[in-house]
């Protein structure tokens, strides 16, 4: 599936491309993306932002899109389609132009006004906007790519193995952090990120796992439920206007919780109130705007300093499309 035999020495945590030989095989455009710093918040002793808010279209999205969109040409698609509660869709549509490609979006119609606004303004995207939530407009998209014949974007493989990066270019970055707090929606992130640990034991880039935690929105939480009743994943109407972790199903949820299960993670989540609180004060200390999923690590690690314990902890901000 890879290019090569990896070998860590070659990895440049301010490179994305660096990490070829864990991506999967293509021939890659070596467009701008991932390769985002680490940042101090002073607010809190030996606390990290990971700066996703940096990528081209503002979220962690631009990571799995390039690649998605890369195999997408390779295979000879001329059109894409993709479910999103806005990031995604504006990060495919933004790559899909890139590539000469059309993209046909599917997309709640309570969806955020700016976010859509933001998924015109890169492209020629045909938007629809469904009666319903990320997981009805899911499966419009999925009818339309059999129907359209149309490449499947969204939170599927090729978009987890872009996404995991994130875990290797934080160890690459900060060799000695002991804790990675991870936003949940449809847990490819969350997922992607315990993947990118067992390739890099397998590896030998490191000896134990960070702990990794996964943040849903008490809106909105079916992983963190699941993991209290140990009954499985079980959808839950999305009550939160953290949009962009506003996944009712996700798709990934069954293998995060075995990830979960296996590497002793954790899953919490926190209030829209807490996600607020946290918005507005990291952009009065920091001058940083992002939206209330991007925050909701900043919330969760609040709750759990104590348990956590010492040592460096990494939160991915993930995304600024307010």
């Amino acid at each position: 599936m890879y290019k090569g035999k990896p070998d860590p020495k070659s990895f440049d945590w301010r490179n994305f491309w660096s990490y070829t030989s864990v991506l999967p095989k293509s021939k890659y455009r070596h467009f701008d993306v991932g390769g985002t710093k680490l940042a101090v918040d002073a607010r809190h002793e030996g606390f990290y932002l990971k700066m996703e808010i940096n990528n081209p279209t503002r979220s962690f999205k631009d990571r799995g899109s390039v690649i998605e969109i890369a195999k997408a040409a390779e295979y000879g698609y001329k059109e894409v389609v993709c479910a999103s509660t806005g990031n995604m869709a504006y990060s495919v549509s933004y790559y899909a132009k890139l590539y000469g490609m059309k993209a046909k979006i599917f997309i709640s119609d309570n969806a955020s006004k700016d976010k859509i606004k933001d998924i015109r303004s890169v492209g020629d995207a045909i938007i629809t906007k469904v009666n319903g939530d990320f997981n009805e407009a899911q499966d419009r998209a999925i009818r339309y790519s059999k129907s359209r014949k149309a490449f499947l974007a969204g939170d599927y493989g090729y978009r987890k193995e872009g996404q995991k990066i994130i875990a290797y270019e934080i160890i690459a970055a900060m060799p000695s952090v002991k804790t990675i707090i991870v936003p949940v929606g449809n847990a490819t992130l969350l997922s992607g990120v315990f993947k990118a640990m067992e390739e890099m034991k397998r590896i030998n880039m490191i000896s134990k796992p960070p702990l990794v935690i996964g943040v849903e929105a008490a809106g909105c939480n079916p992983l963190e439920e699941a993991v209290k009743s140990r009954e499985g994943v079980r959808y839950r109407k999305p009550r939160t206007a953290a949009d962009a972790i506003a996944v009712g199903y996700p798709t990934f949820g069954g293998q995060a919780l075995e990830y979960i299960d296996k590497y002793n993670g954790m899953v919490i989540s926190v209030s829209d109130k807490e996600m607020k609180t946290e918005q507005k004060e990291l952009y009065d200390s920091m001058g940083i705007i992002a939206e209330l999923a991007a925050v909701a690590g900043i919330a969760a690690y609040k709750k759990l300093r104590k348990r956590i314990g010492e040592g460096p902890v990494a939160s991915i901000l993930s995304g600024a499309n307010v």
